[in-house]
């Protein structure tokens, strides 16, 4: 302990190459337990230097955005204003609660889209905003409206969905695609399994959207799930409902 990096007496760092700097082995298949161990301990180290404790995670697509600045389908665009405000509403409600270790922080997958929209509006709250990015060859990178500090990148899907679930006391699933629908089964799937103790409550923001993408009665049919299954998630078109829903099952101010 307290060992200097560069090695021995005489010896340079340019003359011993250490395993923690050599690039050449970092990056190749024998050291992935190390990159995977990583993607789990430096978010730890992060999150417990700022004292978050609390997610409400928001899922949604990238490539929806503003009315009139969108990728996806016009009818969707009211979903970044929807998104804005119902991630400004929570934060402003979390902000209340005295304790900032018990405050509930506003997380989003970092990137454009929904995910911005969430960040944005957090921020305008005035509220710590948290960003679980991931390294994708046709996204434009992280948003610009997450917290100094809290701009978290991962290479491995599973240790980013680790984290989103981790952490995530409430779940807001807005319209999207695969990598939506993926998050959305693994928060399904570990309420259903009851590998979370207390199951975050979840909104599926978006009636017409979600009813037309899932259909969950033929599986309740034939017995692949439960009746039951289907009460898992609870679905609104209405920030003001959305916002009921989720702060009546947490911890918090009245």
């Amino acid at each position: 302990m307290g060992e200097p990096l560069s090695g021995g007496v005489g010896k340079s760092e340019k003359q011993i190459l250490r395993a923690l700097r050599n690039a050449d082995f970092l990056d190749d298949r024998a050291a992935r337990p190390l990159r995977i161990l990583a993607e789990y301990l430096e978010p730890q180290w992060v999150l417990e230097r700022r004292k978050i404790r609390n997610t409400i995670a928001f899922f949604g697509s990238a490539r929806i955005g503003p009315p009139g600045n969108s990728d996806a389908a016009p009818e969707l665009a009211h979903y970044f204003d929807a998104t804005r405000e119902l991630a400004r509403r929570l934060t402003e409600w979390s902000l209340k609660i005295p304790k900032p270790s018990r405050r509930y922080v506003v997380c989003s997958g970092g990137g454009p889209g929904l995910m911005e929209a969430t960040n944005q509006g957090a921020a305008e709250a005035g509220g710590e905003t948290l960003g679980l990015g991931i390294a994708l060859p046709h996204e434009q990178g992280s948003n610009r409206h997450i917290s100094p500090g809290l701009d978290l990148q991962f290479h491995y899907f599973f240790m980013r969905k680790f984290w989103f679930s981790y952490l995530a006391k409430a779940i807001v699933v807005m319209p999207g695609g695969f990598g939506t629908l993926d998050e959305l089964m693994e928060m399904l799937t570990l309420a259903q399994t009851e590998k979370k103790k207390n199951p975050p409550p979840l909104v599926l923001f978006g009636t017409a959207f979600w009813d037309e993408v899932l259909d969950f009665s033929p599986m309740v049919r034939l017995g692949t799930i439960s009746p039951e299954d289907v009460e898992l998630f609870y679905k609104t078109d209405s920030v003001d409902d959305a916002f009921a829903h989720i702060t009546s099952r947490l911890d918090g101010p009245p």
